[in-house]
């Protein structure tokens, strides 16, 4: 494919975990046709976009790979974020994906087509390709959630989201406000809390934190991994099923967190020696009802003597330091956003539009859905990898990147083999199908645990996040494309030549 030709057959978007997973498994299933195309001018996804001091994965190592790609080569139990951005790289040069990847362009606008019956894309770099498939892989967790202060353009010191960390910026005898106490500031503040003058953390509700069984891998056993490869399957199986175990306590049985709430107020007791701080970090609401987070280090920086969690509402934000509810100011040389992400709304209005010019925001207007979190009725031959309700609080998401990548594969084959130009899940399969989910994920911790978490849809309350199983139920649930639940759709008379010639597989017999 010319790197400037107008029309492509497969469009990927994004290089993260899933827009890889996806380039490699076409193009291990012989399709050339596609390309990656991504806004930075790297690959990565969150984890060349997430670089603050201590970022690292809550996953362990072994289990957060791609099961066809093992590492032998991570050095900890929960990969740094340096070591997996590199685990990323050698995966695009190992399966030789540099030939498909765009750098630069990040997709502005995707429209279908009903003459054509294909996406219209219009990409940052000023690229107009036509595609017949459209790939998301923009992931849940890449759009910065900054809270709406009053007065927050008037603060004249340094301010940056943990996601755009500033690290020219001297923190070394400054004083910090952290506002935020999800799973990005548990990691960043024992980091800087040593360097700064004085640090205010403002916590609006303290989360939940289970120690971090962390350790280095030794060399020996980096060495039996890559020789003795089985011995690295066995420990990735033995930590999955060890991960896989807690859906029970997450999604059928919640009764089962207080025996982990116990685990994790001992740890809280253990780490923190006065009465005052531990009652401030003591959550009112059942373990895993918000993300539950891992941490040796994060209570020990917070007993700090110069360090104070303030626990009053943030009012407004003066030129130089944060006003709280009481009336208090509290100076500050720079703010830190640990604020996570925009979970629920994903994408920006204006980025997909459907059939008859519906914007898949209006679609989703009481809240993210999708058929088995991939596709959406009225988006013809679009495909979601890490939508709605594909989340897990258990175990890694790479295994459902995986499932949902066998499944779009699945379609692909299945459209050429018949020649089927576009396929649209049927509106009635979709609801059932998100009828039943949400019937399950009522009697989930996260819905009964009494707390107000991202995982929950802000304007209804509906979990549109995460998925209410094992990652063995999904990968069954995805196992089969079934024609059964969409409407195909042949080439009509009206579209282009080369329409019609991909709709009737120019690249026979590659997919099969």
């Amino acid at each position: 494919m010319n790197a400037h030709s107008d029309s492509i057959d497969i469009a990927i978007i994004g290089s993260g975990f899933a827009g890889l997973c996806m380039a490699i498994k076409l193009k291990e299933a012989g399709v050339r046709d596609f390309f990656v195309a991504e806004q930075a001018d790297s690959l990565g996804g969150t984890w060349r976009d997430n670089h603050y001091p201590g970022c690292a994965c809550d996953v362990q190592s072994h289990v957060y790979s791609f099961s066809f790609a093992p590492n032998p080569n991570w050095t900890r139990q929960f990969a740094p974020q340096a070591e997996i951005r590199a685990y990323l790289e050698q995966c695009a040069a190992r399966f030789d994906l540099a030939p498909y990847l765009r750098f630069g362009m990040g997709l502005t606008r995707a429209v279908f087509d009903e003459a054509q019956q294909r996406w219209q894309l219009s990409f940052s770099n000023g690229r107009q390709v036509s595609a017949r498939v459209l790939v998301s892989g923009m992931g849940g967790l890449s759009r910065p959630a900054l809270p709406d202060i009053p007065g927050l353009d008037s603060f004249k010191g340094k301010r940056f989201h943990s996601q755009q960390w500033d690290h020219e910026y001297a923190l070394k005898g400054k004083r910090v406000a952290v506002i935020g106490t999800g799973a990005s500031a548990i990691q960043f503040v024992p980091q800087i809390a040593a360097q700064v003058a004085h640090l205010d953390l403002f916590q609006r509700t303290p989360p939940w934190i289970m120690p971090k069984p962390d350790r280095a891998i030794s060399p020996f056993e980096r060495w039996l991994f890559k020789h003795l490869p089985f011995t690295q399957r066995l420990v990735r199986s033995a930590f999955y099923w060890a991960l896989e175990g807690r859906v029970v306590g997450f999604a059928l049985h919640p009764r089962l967190m207080k025996t982990v709430q116990r685990i994790a107020l001992r740890h809280l007791h253990k780490q923190v020696a006065r009465p005052s701080l531990r009652k401030t970090l003591t959550p009112n609401y059942t373990i895993g009802c918000k993300r539950v987070l891992i941490s040796n280090d994060y209570y020990p920086a917070l007993s700090r003597s110069n360090v104070a969690v303030v626990t009053e509402a943030v009012q407004r934000i003066e030129p130089d330091g944060v006003i709280t509810a009481d009336g208090i100011k509290h100076p500050a040389d720079c703010l830190i956003f640990g604020t996570g992400f925009q979970a629920s709304d994903p994408l920006p209005r204006g980025c997909i539009i459907g059939r008859d010019g519906v914007d898949l925001m209006d679609t989703w207007r009481d809240g993210a859905h999708a058929y088995k979190g991939t596709t959406v009725p009225g988006y013809p031959n679009l495909f979601l990898i890490i939508g709605p309700n594909t989340g897990l609080g258990h175990n890694s998401m790479i295994l459902m990147i995986e499932a949902q990548v066998a499944y779009i594969l699945d379609a692909l084959k299945q459209m050429q083999r018949q020649r089927i130009a576009t396929v649209e899940v049927k509106p009635s399969v979709e609801q059932a199908y998100n009828a039943h989910l949400q019937d399950k994920l009522k009697r989930t911790i996260w819905n009964t645990g009494g707390c107000q978490s991202w995982y929950l849809d802000p304007r209804t309350g509906k979990n549109t996040t995460l998925w209410p199983g094992s990652t063995w139920r999904f990968k069954q649930v995805t196992r089969q494309f079934a024609l059964k639940d969409y409407v195909a759709g042949v080439a009509t008379a009206n579209a282009t030549p080369r329409a019609v010639a991909v709709a009737h597989a120019n690249i026979e017999g590659s997919l099969s």
